[in-house]
């Protein structure tokens, strides 16, 4: 592990609540949650305030409001929170040489090399104190060799604050710390961590490695790594451009509607799959299209930040209807996804309900277990399969591989 690196880990503070307060000063101070209004809606965000009632984010809206009956519930604007998101990602690619955006609210930089010339938890902190001053919003900062301990050290530093962990003080600073603390622990693996007796970090980093292995597997060995402070990840590079997409031509050139609407929305749903399998969501959707004399042409629309099905294909199908000329023979149709970051369901939630996430969940478990094309949309019936591999990591979908074997 290189002791020279300097990795900040930067989050913006309850974000979702940050940007409302900052078009309503009155929420300041208040419980305040978002999410889905009615009973069968889920908390996608809540405030420090709402938090001390033991409120926290994927909570039933029900159970929130039962918890803390004078919260104020707002439905949320994904696209508020998208141009904020952008903003900050703005003024983060002006100052650093080096950064990766991991969500619409966390970033790494890496800022190796430059205590040379300004200090690099000086470069950190007045980068932070710009942000906050440019966009009003509450952000904090965590600061070390790695990007374990850096996202540890900002969680520990909320509310809007920072820390500096010195390279030499990384396994102190976690000892006294939960095992969920650690990134990689959810809830499945916290409690079978706390059923062996595991709770503190410290007690992992007095374990063997390989006590940890036989326990956990390949997972065990990274959860150790990581209880230890180590990681040599490093922070990749964020390109806004990065897109996943995928087109169809036609044996036959077409102009039969049914045929194309019924492929298009196969495409769709298939690619928004391969998004949250991928663990991404996407800021941009662009359809195209060419015909038989070989002219071809694309439409694009920025969306808030989803990998939502029923936020994404409607979008598709309003791209294709711009774009379709009834009278010409269709050659090709495409679909492409851009502008990715990593994400899962959390910046849908103020839009989905219970019975929404449950839905796209069960779906993608069977898609896993069956195949890309076990579950599909009606409409899209009669497209036969459109997708063989993962876009993300080059593997065929399990299925497939299962055949190969």
């Amino acid at each position: 592990m290189n002791p020279n690196r300097s990795i900040v880990h930067m989050d913006l503070d309850t974000f979702f609540v940050s940007c409302e307060r900052l078009l309503d000063r009155k929420l300041i101070g208040k419980p305040v949650l978002i999410g889905g209004t009615t009973d069968r809606g889920v908390v996608a965000s809540c405030s420090y305030e709402a938090r001390s009632f033991g409120i926290h984010s994927a909570m039933p809206m029900r159970m929130a409001k039962q918890l803390c009956p004078e919260a104020i519930v707002l439905r949320g604007n994904s696209g508020i929170y998208s141009k904020f998101s952008d903003t900050v990602t703005d003024i983060i690619k002006e100052s650093v040489p080096l950064y990766e955006k991991t969500s619409v609210d966390e970033f790494y930089i890496d800022l190796s090399g430059m205590d040379k010339f300004f200090g690099c938890h000086q470069l950190a902190s007045e980068l932070r104190q710009k942000i906050m001053k440019e966009t009003g919003l509450p952000i904090s900062f965590g600061l070390s060799i790695n990007k374990t301990v850096s996202k540890i050290a900002t969680g520990e530093a909320k509310p809007n604050n920072q820390i500096r962990i010195n390279h030499g003080t990384e396994k102190p600073f976690l000892s006294p710390l939960s095992v969920k603390k650690i990134p990689m622990v959810g809830d499945v693996t916290y409690r079978s961590l706390c059923d062996l007796g595991i709770k503190r970090i410290k007690t992992i980093q007095e374990m063997p490695m390989h006590m940890m292995g036989k326990v956990f597997g390949k997972n065990g060995i990274s959860i150790w790594k990581k209880a230890n402070g180590i990681d040599n990840s490093p922070v990749v590079q964020y390109h806004e451009r990065k897109s996943i997409s995928t087109e169809r031509t036609f044996d036959r050139d077409t102009t039969d509607v049914n045929k194309l609407e019924s492929i298009i929305v196969a495409m769709a749903e298939n690619l928004v799959y391969q998004l949250r399998r991928g663990n991404k969501l996407t800021a941009c959707v662009t359809f195209k299209i060419r015909y038989s004399d070989f002219n071809t042409y694309t439409l694009q629309k920025r969306i808030p930040y989803s990998s939502a099905d029923h936020m994404i294909i409607p979008i598709v199908k309003e791209l294709y209807k711009k774009l379709y000329q009834r009278r010409l023979l269709v050659r090709l149709v495409g679909v492409r996804f851009s502008h990715l970051v990593e994400g899962g369901y959390q910046i849908n939630l103020f839009e989905d309900n219970e019975k929404i996430i449950n839905l796209y969940q069960a779906m993608d478990r069977m898609r896993e277990r069956y195949g890309d094309r076990a579950v599909i949309r009606a409409v899209g019936i009669e497209a036969k399969s459109i997708s063989r591999w993962n876009p993300f990591t080059g593997e065929p979908p399990p299925l497939l591989a299962n055949r190969r074997r």
